[in-house]
């Protein structure tokens, strides 16, 4: 019994080993490696999980819309940044971050760590690398540090993400199936879910807080080690000043927040907050490199081809002089996002009504629906503030023809990857139900890593909330899976179960740095398609480095509580 366990928990991780072999080992594009992990996939849930075919057919339609959905956000986030350069205002833009510092290393903290941070918190799912990765472009990043800068910040905020959906929504949908969670609750002095979620949210704000302080740091150290003249991990830790400065100003409003609001805005507030700091610091000099100490990137013409997409990077010729109509689409997007996520709005209500949503409930008489909400996908505020610049920058009708023309291009280049990479997602997650009547893949999984760790599990925890989100794409689902087996897991072995499940949600949060799907989604906004594995290689690091201090933390805490 044993013996087949395990050898089920291995059947259950190959496609995940073929994606790791082909994409991250022989780094084959996901063109071509996902392919081969959907026929995996499609076989062990066919032949060994015995599922029916009409589920595997509608979990593969249901990841083709997801993909649709996907390559929506894409389209909308390419279409604003070509829409910027014909107009002229990215270059207008560049010259304000070139105000604050021309140092890149100021520049990739202050867009990624901090921007992406705000945007996370507001809209998640993504969205941040739509935003800040184009923008890092623009300003004249390579397209590839640009990814890696925009994945590697794809951890500390996630948690708290589109107004604390990870946790509101996966957390608690997962925990609210066991009447028995509720009964813990109050034998821990939490009087009902509300309040549990609330100490788990503050759980994970700290245990992030920790990990998270060094995310800035090792994502300068990263740009200047993999995409500097010289190589060099020293000029990194160069800013380790500025960097550990930009970390706190994020982290300690971040983790105020979680404690005494809830888990909807520390991200959004702790990003906001750390803007301001940190932006006002920077304009003063306040730990910035100058003179000789600024750092840039080798003259573009140095740059090896993987550094490149194929997204054309030149300035319009049109003269752009207003800094506040430049940045307006940015802050219209941002404003839209919360504006349309905040319950205390009327907007949410609007754009979610039944009426605007399409749905198919049991797909193929299985238990997989389909629900759509076309306009509270951030691709629809993408492509309306797009449609508000081309009148508020008054772009000519040709302008307009080559930003449409050339964000077409781009999303073409990306649907090959993913209407393989999300169907295969969706077969993995609903592989249960089958005639062998065996768990899910990922549970199965799961149970033989918790059977073979025994008390050592916190130490494993966040890996299995990784492996969860960086399969599934999400914080949420992977959060949404797990929760509920992490509990459990954790009364088994006679520790604080929230702890546990606060080690899933942080690891869920980290997964998204390796997740190929988003790899995938942020690279084809720049038309970087082809190098997803060698962006996962790099990203592999910040990913085992969050998870395995997650664990020793997450393990020392629960054995002296």
């Amino acid at each position: 019994m044993l013996v087949t366990m395990y050898l089920l928990a291995f059947l259950s991780l190959l496609p995940i080993i073929v994606v790791g072999v082909f994409l991250v080992g022989l780094r084959w594009p996901a063109s071509r490696a996902m392919p081969l992990s959907y026929i995996t996939a499609i076989l062990l849930a066919l032949i060994v999980w015995q599922v029916p075919f009409n589920q595997v057919s509608a979990a593969t339609i249901n990841g083709l819309v997801v993909a649709v959905r996907l390559l929506y956000i894409i389209f909308g986030a390419i279409l604003l940044l070509n829409v910027l350069k014909e107009s002229g205002a990215l270059g207008c833009i560049r010259r304000t971050f070139t105000d604050i510092s021309p140092d890149r290393r100021v520049q990739a903290i202050i867009i990624g760590w901090l921007f992406g941070t705000f945007i996370e918190g507001a809209a998640g799912f993504g969205t941040p690398a739509a935003v800040a990765v184009p923008l890092m472009v623009g300003l004249g990043f390579p397209p590839l540090a640009a990814v890696l800068v925009g994945m590697t910040i794809q951890s500390t905020p996630v948690s708290f993400g589109a107004v604390g959906t990870p946790i509101l929504v996966g957390v608690r949908q997962s925990l609210a199936s066991d009447p028995e969670v509720l009964q813990r609750f109050q034998e821990m002095g939490l009087p009902n879910l509300d309040a549990g979620l609330k100490q788990i949210g503050f759980q994970i704000a700290l245990l992030h807080g920790c990990c998270g302080v060094l995310i800035p740091l090792i994502l300068v150290c990263f740009l200047t080690r993999f995409f500097g003249a010289n190589r060099s991990w020293k000029e990194g830790l160069a800013v380790w000043p500025f960097a550990m400065f930009a970390a706190l100003a994020m982290i300690v409003p971040y983790v105020l927040v979680a404690k005494l609001i809830g888990p909807e805005f520390p991200s959004l507030v702790g990003g906001l907050c750390g803007l301001a700091i940190v932006i006002a610091a920077a304009r003063s000099g306040f730990l910035v490199p100058k003179g000789d100490a600024v750092w840039d990137f080798p003259n573009e013409q140095e740059w090896p081809s993987d550094w490149q997409g194929t997204m054309a990077r030149e300035d319009s010729t049109t003269e752009f002089h207003s800094v506040i109509a430049a940045w307006a689409p940015y802050v219209l997007v941002a404003g839209l996002l919360v504006l349309t996520r905040l319950t205390v709005f009327p907007f949410k209500g609007w754009i979610t009504d039944p009426a605007v949503t399409w749905a198919v409930p049991n797909l193929f008489g299985s238990s997989i629906s389909i629900k759509e909400v076309p306009l509270y996908v951030p691709g629809s505020v993408f492509v309306v503030v797009s449609l508000i610049t081309l009148i508020l920058h008054r772009m000519s009708w040709g302008q307009t023809q080559r930003a449409f023309k050339d964000s077409f291009i781009t999303v073409g280049r990306a649907s090959v990857a993913l209407v393989f990479t999300v169907p295969m997602v969706q077969v993995f997650l609903n592989s249960d139900g089958g005639a062998a009547g065996l768990d899910k893949m990922p549970f199965v999984l799961a149970h033989a890593i918790a059977n073979a760790t025994g008390n050592a599990w916190p130490i494993f925890s966040p890996w299995i909330g990784g492996l969860g989100a960086s399969v599934a794409g999400s914080n949420t689902m992977s959060n949404m899976m797990f929760s509920l087996f992490q509990f459990g897991v954790g009364e088994r072995i006679g520790v604080d179960p929230t702890w546990i499940v606060t080690l899933q949600a942080v690891g869920g949060a980290a997964g998204n740095m390796i997740c190929v799907h988003n790899v995938v989604a942020a690279s084809a906004v720049v038309g970087l398609i082809g190098r997803e594995g060698t962006i996962i290689r790099k990203t592999l690091l910040p990913f085992v480095y969050y998870v395995l201090l997650a664990g020793v933390l997450g393990f020392v805490i629960v054995q002296t509580t």
